[in-house]
Formats: C-alpha cells, structure tokens, sequence
C-alpha cells in the first residue's frame, strides 16, 4: 500500500506530492497529462503583491516553487520599493515551457514519487476514511492518506460568448464523476469562474507605442538556495499599454455577448482579478484601463496581455484587441475564455487541510476556493506537510496569523469561507509589518527543519546568517561615529546642518535618509549587503514591529485557548443564536478562531470563555 496519494499536478499537487516524497513517504501523483505538470494556464509569471512574500514563506519551508521561479524567469522585479517593507514584495516574469519541464523532470527523479497518468473518477472513503481511489482505466489504488488538488479542472466547462464546451484549461480533458463522487460522501460543492485573455503574436506588436517595462537591476531571487539568477542585460522586458475609448465602446456595445452578462456564466468569478467586461461596468467613470504585455517564454513568438481577460465571441475580441494602443495589427494566437469549475466549501476543512468528517482526506489548492498559482503552492505544500505528519502520529502545523501570509490564508478559509475566488492582499494580513518578504525564513525555517524539508546544511547557514545580523545591530547600539570617521561630511552631503559631536551609530540608521551600508564603511567593518539591508529594517521599524508583536501576542492568548471538538454549542447558555448555529457549523479550534468568524461578537467570546473555565476538568475529544 502507498503512502499517499496526491491528485492533480498542478501548483499545489506538485508541492503536496513532493513535500510527502522528501519525508520519505511513498506517493503517487496522478494527472490527466505528464507533459502539464505544473502547468501555467493563465499568467506566465510567480509572484506580485502579498503572492511573492508567500513564495519567500514557501522557500523558507521547504518547497520547489521558488527554486524553480528563480530558474527559469526572465525578469525579476521588486515591487512596492517607495512604500515601506511590509508590502515590499517580488515578482518574476517566467519562461512557461521551462518552468513546468523543470518540474516535470524533479517530479521524474524524486525517490518516492511514482506519476501516473490517468483521471480519478472515484474517492472511496468506506466508515468516513479515506482508502482509495478509482481510476478512468478502472484500477485501483490504495492509499492511508489522500490529497485533492484538482485546481480548474473538476466538471469544467470553457465558455466564449454562447459557445460552451465541457473541457479544462486550454481544451484539456475533465470529469463529472469525480465531483458526483464527492457529493455521495456528503461533500459540498459550489461552482466558481475565472479566465484568461488573449495570447497575440509578439511580433505583431508595435511596442514603440508602449511604456518599455525593465525588472530591477539588483541581485534579487525567492529562494536562499539560488545563487545565481539570469543576468540584468538578458532579461526580458514587458511593456504597458491602455484600452482606448473605442475599446470601452466596443465591450458597452456587446455585453449581451459576454458569457458572464448573457446569463451563461453560473459561477461566482474573481473580484480582485475580473474580466476586462466587468471593469468596464464596475468602473465606469474610469477612462482607461492599465494592461501589461508579458513574454510566456523565450520558445515562444506570444505575448500575455495582463488584465484583458473575457469571454467575448472572436470576432469581438478581435475588435477589443486591435483598438489597444500598439495591438492595432496584433494577431491573436488563442482567444480568451472563460472557465467554470467545481470548488469545495472550504468551512467543511480543518485548519490542517483535512476534511471535518472524513479521515485522511486533504484539500489543497484552487480546488478549496482560491485563486493564483502562488496560494495553490502554499496550500498544496502545507497539506502535503500535515498530511505526513498525520502518517507519523503527530500535531498537524498550523501555521498563526502572525506567523505568515500562507496562515492568515488558510485561517480565513477554514474560519470564514468564500464565495468567490479567494485571492491573498497584504490588507488581509492585519500583522503584515511582521510579514515580511526579508524576515521569511526567520519566520518559518525551523518548521521545514522539523519537518523534513529543509536540510541540516542550509538551517545552519540561516542560523549563522541570523546570528551575523543580531551581531550587527548589537555592534552599532554599542558603537559611535565622529568627525574622525568622515560623518561630518556625510551628513552634510545629506542635508544635516554640521556639528561637532559624536553620534550612536544605531540612532543615525534609524534615519531613513541615512545609508547603513555607509555607516558600515565608517566603522571599518564588514558585513554583507543582505546581512546589513535586514539589519536596518529591523532597525528603523523597531517600533512599529514592537507594537505589531504586542499586539499579535495578545491574540495569541486567544489562539492558544483549544475549543473542544465534540462542543454542542447549542447547549452553551448566553450565546447569541446566530453564534451557536455558526460554531456548530465551523467547529474552530481555538477561541482565536472563534473570535474571526463574522457574526461572532466580543460578548459571544466572553461567554465561551467563561463556560471553558467553568468546564476546565471536563474531558473533550480535542
């Protein structure tokens, strides 16, 4: 018997099957088609805003996404560099063809991972168990754990204007039964769209029209591990464009034409990624729409156009795309699509991944109701982690809001559910300052170490890494500059009226204007430059972290207060009605969670915890 089996390879089932593989346990990744593997069906790119901090977090706890971003990208580029280092976050412009190949082949060579190729029809799950699946070919394989990611392509259907085909992305294969499956054990389902704009030939493109799009000339990567990245004169731009009058005129004339306003669309689509149509009704005082040209690899003649997603009929987005600023003799290579695909409710999932009511059974990825390469990675790589813990018998980690961008992610899944494609901002981290693109494997790293995924070697090197950053900051309390050092004229080259003293060289760092990196060199001493950048992060926001960790660690009291799973809160006296019907519902964990569930209110809070106290010595099956 296997291990484990990890359904679908896309984002989150490569990241599952190989989190499983590297902690030695025997593992099938079964998908529709080897040659998809890790597939980029939308956007040809890893990271953005919040999305590139969870890519850090993934490195920092063990996973392939980032080794393989930094591979095979073709720009890299830091975003949010004006604002502070909260919401700094990186984004990488990737070579499709050669990021899912590298994939394809890590998944060929790991130890303990067979891929299979065929479709799951069937989860057997006899006494709410997870045993086995049943495959198109008839076999089946059995297994002690299993995790869904099947991302877009369960009971998919494609939709251009009144044109709608039962098939996956790009014309893949799909299936009906496996969602016909998982509602005979008592699962629920619910539909969600999302879509894709058009690929154009780039050569077709008068790029002179457009804003040339550089990435940032500095040694920039997601993963500690890479030590080398494509260099700054061989990477490829992108370009901005707008839409155009004519191109607003165009879609207000055909929104009847669209499938999502021509009723054919059933499911709830994103709201932080929507069509170019829904913008248009959506902002209508809007004159202009920004949309970013994007290579999809260095094999290919075919620009992305970002943000011109829609499911007009051809011969409308022909017109869409030609009256684009630089697009007037572009070629379309693929027309846009939508797509409807059966999700699972997430309030039916534990904090762990794991089904409520069926043992063994793990959900990861866009199947649990987000959207984004980078969440389904996240998602598929912690539900890869807790299902081998389950194997061994232990705790599943659940990672805190404070703690990463991956735990606010899953914690507002489990906790409030969503009706829409879920999508992670950095105005969803209410502890984001803490969060942060620099501090990723001080967040995290000891949890890959412990769970198998992060090697004795690399910890150590963090570990020397952080010790060199504390001997810094430490260094500079300490330390003073003067007029012998040549601070004089520095400050003076700066703006600063020249003084005659001496100055703590910690209080000059926490200057924004003043460069650490100059303070160093005044010292005489040496340190590198990524040791010295997070030394004055930690530096000049000292306070402001300070306050944000007081005020995590308030809550986390909260977090640290377990709820009994087998709790009848309808027999809890005091609570309001609506509590007892949504905490019977949910089932949190903690009283932390209980606290984040909307229409649970401070009262109903208080009360718990006082029944709690009251119930102290009482046994609970946690």
């Amino acid at each position: 018997m296997l291990d484990a089996i990890v359904v679908g390879a896309g984002h989150a089932g490569c990241e599952a099957a190989l989190a499983l593989a590297h902690a030695g346990k025997k593992t099938a990744l079964i998908t529709i088609n080897k040659s998809h593997i890790a597939k980029m069906p939308c956007n040809p790119s890893v990271g953005g805003p919040a999305k590139g901090i969870v890519v850090r977090e993934i490195d920092a706890l063990g996973g392939m996404m980032p080794k393989v971003a930094d591979q095979t990208a073709l720009q890299f580029k830091m975003l949010n560099t004006t604002k502070g280092p909260g919401v700094w976050s990186m984004r990488v412009q990737s070579d499709k063809l050669a990021y899912s190949r590298m994939f394809q082949d890590i998944c060929a060579h790991t130890e303990n991972l067979e891929v299979i190729e065929d479709i799951v029809e069937e989860v057997l799950c006899p006494n709410k168990t997870f045993a086995a699946v049943r495959l198109k070919s008839g076999r089946v394989i059995d297994a002690k754990v299993c995790i869904l990611t099947t991302g877009t392509y369960m009971a998919s259907t494609t939709m251009i204007s009144a044109d709608v085909k039962k098939e996956g992305p790009d014309g893949e294969e799909t299936t009906e039964n496996l969602s016909k499956s998982l509602r005979d054990l008592g699962i629920r389902l619910f539909r969600l769209k999302t879509g894709t704009p058009q690929r154009v030939l780039t050569s077709s493109i008068d790029f002179s029209k457009t804003k040339y799009e550089p990435g940032t000339d500095e040694f920039i990567r997601f993963s500690e591990e890479t030590e080398s990245i494509r260099p700054f004169d061989k990477q490829v731009p992108c370009y901005l464009t707008y839409t155009t009058k004519e191109t607003l005129d165009i879609i207000k004339a055909n929104l009847n034409k669209s499938s999502m306003y021509s009723g054919v669309v059933k499911g709830v689509g994103p709201r932080y990624c929507p069509s170019i149509e829904d913008k248009v009704v959506r902002f209508a005082d809007k004159e202009r729409h920004q949309l970013f040209l994007e290579p999809e690899s260095l094999e290919l003649d075919t620009t992305y156009i970002q943000g011109f997603s829609t499911s007009m009929p051809k011969d409308i987005q022909e017109k869409m795309v030609h009256s684009l600023i630089g697009l007037e003799n572009a070629k379309i290579i693929k027309y846009a699509y939508a797509i409807e695909y059966d999700a699972i409710d997430p309030l039916q999932v534990k904090a762990s991944l794991e089904l409520k009511d069926i043992g063994g059974l793990f959900i990861g990825g866009q199947i649990l109701g987000t959207s984004g390469y980078e969440e389904a990675a996240g998602l598929g790589l912690m539900a890869g982690i807790n299902a081998r813990r389950k194997l061994d018998g232990l705790e599943p980690l659940v990672l805190k809001r404070d703690e990463s961008y991956i735990g606010v992610m899953i914690d507002d899944l489990v906790t409030k559910g969503t009706n829409e494609p879920y999508r992670l901002l950095t105005s969803r981290a209410e502890y984001r300052l803490l969060l942060r693109h620099d501090n990723a494997e001080q967040r995290l790293i000891r949890y890959g170490y412990e769970n198998k995924l992060i090697s004795e070697e690399r910890y150590q090197k963090y570990l020397i890494k952080r010790e060199k950053i504390n001997e810094l900051i430490k260094t500079l309390k300490t330390s003073r500059v003067d007029k012998s050092t040549g601070i004089n004229d520095y400050l003076a080259e700066l703006g600063y009226q020249r003084e005659d003293i001496s100055y703590n060289a910690y209080e000059l760092v926490k200057r924004p204007d003043i460069s650490i990196h100059k303070i160093i060199e005044l010292l005489n001493l040496s340190y590198d430059y990524d040791t010295a950048k997070n030394a004055a992060i930690e530096i000049r926001y000292e306070g402001y972290i300070g306050k944000a960790r007081k005020e995590a660690d308030r809550m986390l009291k909260m977090d640290n207060v377990k709820l009994p799973n087998d709790l009848d809160y309808a027999t809890v006296e005091n609570l309001s009605l609506e509590a007892r019907q949504k905490l019977n519902q949910i089932k949190p964990m903690t009283l932390g969670q209980a606290s984040r569930i909307s229409g649970i209110n401070p009262a109903d809070i208080q009360v718990l915890a006082i029944y709690l106290k009251q119930h102290k010595g009482e046994r609970h099956d946690q």
